[in-house]
């Protein structure tokens, strides 16, 4: 027995390592950035991350491969989900208004070894964004000259016949990343300019393809096809949203931008909220007037709206397509270069990457150090993935950090209330009313002649129990619904079971969540409907998450072992906390020591002179 004594000792030591959360004080809202933005310039931000790719290339290839005209619905239904994700997101970031996104929160809220894996997966998210815009802009820049550098790589380079490789090196897209990246080193500045004027002209091109669209509609186009309107069915439309939200991936940019924001607990969600608004009606009505142009068999995947203007014989409407398709992938790659090495930064300062990833340049003030690494790693996808595969990566990376994003909400908001601070980072003093209030965690007092029983397993066991069978619910009921006649070819009778049985047990886990006792707060914004909206944001996301290939799932495990090993190997032991903990326990063994009676300490022999004690 006593032998297991140290190995249970050094598991809790352990476990207390990877869940250590970073202090409070050491995030609060003072920065030695310059807060100049507005919500407009956030907004713009924001959209700039979002209308891109998405718009100019993804819209034709889910109508021509996946969904047909229902596109819509497949954009309509990813917007749903990233706006539950989004509330979420903006909570969890009002927590902790600093730069880092979901990071930065994670450590102060959850813990050390949650947030390494948001950052690293966000990492691979701002990798993939990047590599997916510079395939795309590659292809578009290609088709202006008529497919030359194209041709000329496949004559003597050949093709490639590879699942998920290019069919051939794309290295027009490595050149412009390493163009970017070599614009994007000057600073902040010369991105927030490129922004505010590239931005602009993006939309107003979005205006001329939605005004100019209408009128050359022909509602024709929905109905004479084979199938209809959606002619590949609910599992064309299911699997559409999956690839259709990586179009709105691209609003946590505006977070990594907060400590330049002149008021951001009050701008950065506005700002979330309009600039997802805009992009959910410009995709929407984009899809709309693409699909009625010309019919979706006819689309050509990766330039689906100039080639649809050049067809109905609107050649220079093309032109103008193609430039502000060119303009609007260049303030995605943009935004995706400028916030990738702050997330990496964020995480060497705090110990958890090599810190040579922290150094900054004298005169930019940009990590060029991470920016060269990582453009490499960016410039190698592009050069060798193809546009679905860049587009699965990218999904999952996403999905998967909005899930945690919202099971950490319901976590948080079951959690006993840590003081409000202001925004100057200073705690606020607490008033009666605060300290009146019920604990956050408890059965609702009103319920517990009823259900008492559900405090008896001791304070926040419950409500984790609950979550993880809401997440372990949902996992199911997305299994269910999209595996079940395809993959697991269950009966009539055991797909009713699982779905009815499945869900209730969603519904009584978020009961019981709903039974206890919240934090409400009204020094920051707060998700509405909780635990029902954070339930929906996890529910939709494995949903989306589960129609994501097999290949895309291995490579991405790959990826999180490589992380996992990275930490264990480096930030573990490296981490500033970490370091702290130790100092600490040194100089506490020290003064045990320098404390020690003296019947213990040996006895001097005569004339020994004693001798100072180093500290």
């Amino acid at each position: 027995m006593a032998r297991g004594l140290p190995s249970a000792a050094s598991l809790v030591r352990f476990c207390q390592k990877v869940n250590r959360v970073r202090p409070l004080e050491e995030t609060t809202m003072e920065t030695s950035l310059h807060r100049c933005l507005s919500m407009l310039d956030l907004t713009l931000l924001g959209v700039g991350g979002m209308v891109g790719v998405g718009l100019y290339v993804l819209t034709g290839t889910v109508a021509k491969e996946l969904a047909g005209p229902a596109v819509i619905v497949s954009y309509a239904v990813a917007a749903v989900a990233s706006l539950l994700a989004a509330l979420c997101y903006m909570e969890f970031w009002a927590r902790v208004p600093r730069t880092g996104s979901a990071y930065r929160c994670t450590y102060v809220s959850m813990g050390e070894l949650w947030a390494f894996l948001i950052g690293w997966n966000t990492l691979l998210e701002y990798l993939i964004g990047g590599a997916t815009v510079a395939w795309a802009w590659s292809g578009y820049l290609d088709a202006m000259v008529g497919h030359h550098i194209r041709n000329f790589i496949e004559t003597y380079l050949g093709v490639w016949q590879v699942p998920f490789l290019a069919h051939y090196p794309d290295f027009l897209a490595a050149t412009i990343l390493l163009l970017a990246t070599i614009f994007i080193s000057c600073g902040a500045r010369v991105s927030f300019w490129l922004n505010r004027i590239l931005s602009p002209i993006s939309l107003g091109v979005i205006l001329l393809i939605i005004i100019l669209g209408f009128i050359l509609a022909r509602p024709e186009n929905w109905s004479s096809q084979e199938g209809g309107f959606a002619p590949f069915g609910f599992s064309g439309i299911l699997a559409g949203t999956a690839t259709c939200f990586y179009a709105f991936t691209g609003f946590d940019v505006i977070t990594t931008y907060s400590e330049e924001a002149r008021n951001p607990q009050r701008a950065v969600p506005k700002a979330i909220a309009f600039s997802l608004a805009l992009a959910a009606t410009a995709y929407i009505l984009v899809s709309t007037v693409l699909t009625l142009m010309v019919p979706w068999p006819s689309l050509e995947p990766y330039a689906a709206l100039v080639d649809a203007f050049n067809l109905r014989d609107y050649t220079w409407a093309g032109g103008i397509v193609a430039a502000g398709s060119v303009s609007a992938m260049a303030t995605v790659l943009v935004s995706n270069l400028f916030s990738l090495p702050r997330i990496t930064y964020a995480m060497a300062v705090d110990g958890l990457l090599f810190q040579v990833f922290a150094r900054v340049h004298p005169h930019t003030r940009v990590p060029v150090v991470a920016m060269l690494v990582f453009w490499f790693l960016m410039a190698t996808l592009a050069l060798l993935l193809d546009l679905e595969a860049l587009v699965q990566f990218l999904s999952i990376t996403s999905l998967l950090t909005y899930t945690f994003v919202a099971a950490s909400v319901i976590v948080l908001r079951f959690r006993k209330a840590s003081p409000p601070s202001s925004f100057s980072g200073h705690v606020q003093p607490v008033d009666d009313a605060q300290a009146m209030a019920p604990e956050p965690g408890r059965l609702r007092p009103a319920l517990r002649p009823y259900l008492g029983f559900l405090d008896s397993c001791g304070h926040g066991t419950t409500v984790a129990w609950a979550l993880g069978l809401l997440v372990a619910s949902a996992v199911t009921l997305g299994c269910v619904l999209n595996f079940g006649d395809s993959v697991l070819h269950l009966p009539r009778w055991g797909y009713i079971f699982l779905l009815l049985s499945s869900g209730v047990v969603f519904l009584l886990s978020l009961a019981i969540l709903g039974a206890h006792q919240q934090q409400h707060r009204q020094d920051i914004f707060q998700v509405p409907l909780v635990p029902l909206t954070p339930a929906l944001s996890i529910l939709l996301n494995i949903c989306l998450v589960l129609q994501l290939s097999l290949l895309t799932w291995l490579c991405f495990c790959i990826w999180l072992l490589i992380g996992l090993t990275l930490y264990f190997g480096y930030g573990i032991r490296h981490s500033k906390l970490n370091l702290r903990e130790s100092s600490g326990r040194d100089s506490q063994v020290e003064t045990e020591q320098e404390m020690q009676p003296l019947s213990r300490l040996p006895a001097q022999e005569p004339g020994h002179t004693e001798q100072p004690i180093r500290q």
